[in-house]
């Protein structure tokens, strides 16, 4: 039968012919799970002229390939297995082996055997280790004078050791990621959930610790009641740290009466399929599992991935989330669930692979909405930024909508929490004068400086820097507590009613704002100290060339006395 590729397909593989044809040797696609890698290397291998290796890493994608292979060339082409006790035979066009069973005596005699023109490596983020390179090296691909092609086919180029696939490839000559396939209707809609579960991540030793952390019962069972709540009738998979993990969440899922199996690394083949099976067939609603279907796994009635453990690595995650993403009849979206601990470290969620703010709850939300939304956001509120904290899609909407770079009102929960006479800075920060005993000035200025691991909040007491907060809030509170701390001077003088914030601005800082352009107004001295702290911040906005010469310490003729009214 005629099997026609999609669009993209057909243009992955003319960038491929394209870019050997320009010198290049090692290529590499990048297509999101469920794009249909295996069908595109499918037809390289039906236009083959030479014999062809196909280097895969789990069994499952072995004979999936050679099924593959087999439909799409209506079995004119030979395709053999190289795994174990199996061995091609001298005929085969399409040699499919388990890179494991590679060692170097059967590689030479592969190699010599059938001398191959392309070798296509599906799963190909894990090419950069140091053994696959090896096989790699052997095959002849990295020879100056190899005359073969090598093609890499993954979800996403990124590795969680950081080792770049540079290494190994020379060049990615097709790109699509998750959004574009989502958008043109190759894969189904995702919708996301963020749950905070409250357990503490913080300091981990070792990954068996982490695991300790995670695997809990009270944990466990917000996952199941969660899933029972959000997924209802989806069938649904949960990827888990442990064995012992997955053991213990499929029965705390078995006990709110969802029908669930559990699926690990060694488990007996028979059993694996018999698992597999009964989940096709609804008999099981949910799998737990441990690093196994992740990759290889072919599923397309599956509509909701349950993100049980955490994990920093995008290329793991992509894995995980694609497997829900597939085409199948009757299905209109995909549910994912992240499962959010307290942690310092910057793990991977469903809007964070996608460039949004990894914090953000979508509430059920398309990822697609969410990037839209973020996007006219950029366009309409070029100066709009987000707190490092949790927040949701209609906080983000609300927020956006009542931004204003240059007022001087407060946002509602800064009022509500603080006496003090705090006064915005715009998309700067805020900014807060007092009186010190000695009749000083002084200023404490919170300052939106991003950091790493969310730290993006400065806060500052007469221009030096004395901690960093995640949230403006938090810092808020803190400079509130330390003046109190510091005498009734200053506690009483940061008040927003304190008697000197009601005098006449002085002549000083009424000229200094008239040399403003436009010229800028005040009626009271917090605001007009208010705008001058602004414009030394803001200088391009405030249509000032020399920031440095505004000076906000402004004491002279008709200042007003700070001790007025305190006894």
């Amino acid at each position: 039968m005629k099997f026609e590729l999609r669009d993209y397909q057909e243009a992955a593989i003319q960038a491929a012919i394209q870019a050997r044809k320009e010198g290049f040797r090692r290529l590499l696609v990048c297509l999101p799970t469920g794009a249909g890698k295996t069908v595109i290397f499918s037809e390289l291998c039906r236009r083959a002229r030479r014999n062809v290796l196909v280097l895969a890493h789990r069994e499952e994608l072995l004979f999936q390939a050679r099924a593959k292979i087999g439909l799409m060339t209506d079995n004119q082409v030979k395709v053999g297995i190289e795994q174990g006790d199996n061995h091609c035979e001298d005929d085969c066009k399409v040699v499919v082996a388990s890179i494991r069973s590679l060692r170097e005596d059967r590689l030479t005699k592969l190699v010599t055997q059938f001398d191959f023109g392309l070798i296509i490596y599906d799963e190909c983020h894990h090419a950069a280790a140091e053994d696959n390179m090896r096989v790699l090296r052997q095959a002849g691909a990295f020879d100056a004078d190899w005359n073969g092609t090598l093609i890499g086919f993954t979800a996403t180029p990124s590795r969680a050791d950081g080792i770049g696939l540079d290494r190994v490839f020379e060049t990615i000559v097709y790109d699509r990621n998750i959004l574009d396939m989502i958008r043109e209707g190759y894969l189904v809609p995702l919708k996301g959930y963020r749950i905070n579960t409250q357990q503490e991540l913080y300091n981990l030793m070792g990954e068996e610790e982490g695991a300790e952390r995670v695997d809990i019962e009270s944990r466990n069972a917000l996952v199941a009641r969660s899933i029972q709540e959000l997924a209802r009738d989806r069938r649904t998979i949960v990827f888990c740290v442990t064995v012992v993990h997955a053991i213990n969440l499929a029965r705390a899922l078995n006990n709110l009466g969802i029908p669930t199996g559990v699926i690990y690394g060694d488990m007996p083949r028979e059993e694996r399929l018999a698992t597999l099976k009964k989940f096709r067939q609804e008999q099981y609603m949910c799998l737990t599992n441990v690093m196994v279907l992740t990759e290889g796994f072919d599923d397309p009635g599956v509509s909701c991935v349950a993100m049980a453990r955490p994990t920093r690595s995008e290329s793991l995650y992509a894995q995980c989330v694609g497997r829900g993403a597939r085409l199948a009849p009757d299905k209109e979206d995909c549910l994912v669930l992240d499962f959010v601990d307290l942690s310092d470290l910057s793990l991977v969620s469903l809007p964070s692979l996608v460039g949004l703010p990894r914090e953000l709850n979508l509430e059920g939300a398309e990822i697609t909405e969410a990037v839209d939304a973020f996007n006219q956001f950029s366009f309409d509120y070029p100066a709009f930024e987000l707190e490092a904290a949790d927040i949701t899609l209609s906080d983000v909407k609300h927020r956006a909508q009542a931004f204003d770079p240059l007022t001087m009102e407060l946002h509602p929960e800064v009022i509500a929490i603080t006496g003090n006479g705090w006064f915005s800075l715009g998309q700067k920060g805020l900014g807060l004068h007092y009186w010190d005993h000695r009749e000083n000035l002084c200023t404490a200025t919170i300052l939106n400086i991003p950091r790493k691991r969310g730290k993006r909040y400065s806060v500052k007491i007469n221009d030096t820097e004395v901690a960093t907060f995640s949230k403006i809030i938090d810092a808020v509170e803190a400079v509130d507590y330390e003046i109190n701390r510091m005498g009734q001077i200053q506690r009483m003088t940061a008040l927003e009613d304190a008697d000197w914030r009601l005098a006449d601005v002085p002549e000083s800082i009424q000229a200094q704002l008239q040399r403003f352009h436009p010229p800028r107004q005040a009626e009271i001295l917090s605001d007009a100290l208010g705008y001058l702290l602004y414009a030394k911040h803001n200088p391009a906005v405030m249509g000032i060339r020399d920031p440095a010469s505004i000076q906000t310490n402004t004491r002279g003729k008709g200042w007003p006395s700070p001790w007025k009214g305190i006894s």
